[in-house]
């Protein structure tokens, strides 16, 4: 039998952080299912889904304290796997405005009171020259339950304010 586990990773970046991790996971013969990764001001964070036999879990979880030597801090948490949502519709949204504070949490105020779950969240502040000042530009892939339509999703979030760009597709 197999567990499956989502692991977090942080630490300072450098070269080899994937690949210790990788090496680790591999010889214990876990699987490397799903990953986000990134670089974010000279830090590496990650969360990852492995699965792994269900007697090797606690030598896994060693195995990654024992990376704590090379700058890198992962955390392990075991976790069944949700079943699927019926009914659910995904949405990819992007939203693009004049950066200020407070337009994650309105934005995800508007998703939360429909019932929306973020799948992904991905956000950016650019240099935007010809705007008059930064751009704050947020990509997500988002769940919607049954019944929340893509319009209504469009109004509402629309209804923010007259500077929020939003583009909302159905996946």
């Amino acid at each position: 039998m197999r567990d499956t586990l989502v692991l977090t990773v942080i630490g300072t970046d450098k070269t080899g952080l994937v690949q210790s991790l990788a090496e680790k996971l591999s010889g214990l013969g876990a699987n490397w299912e799903e990953a986000r990764m990134a670089r974010l001001a000279g830090q590496f964070a990650g969360i990852l889904l492995v699965t792994v036999d269900s007697t090797r879990v606690d030598e896994l979880v060693s195995a990654m304290r024992g990376l704590e030597s090379q700058g890198l801090q992962v955390t392990a948490r075991r976790t069944p796997v949700p079943p699927a949502t019926a009914g659910a519709t995904m949405f990819r949204l992007q939203v693009t405005a004049h950066d200020r504070p407070g337009i994650v949490r309105d934005v995800s105020r508007v998703l939360a009171e429909r019932g929306v779950n973020v799948e992904e969240l991905e956000t950016e502040v650019a240099s935007a020259a010809m705007a008059g000042g930064p751009l704050f530009v947020a990509r997500a892939l988002v769940r919607a339950p049954g019944g929340v339509s893509l319009e209504d999703l469009r109004g509402r979030l629309e209804a923010l304010g007259g500077e929020l760009m939003v583009d909302l597709t159905a996946e």
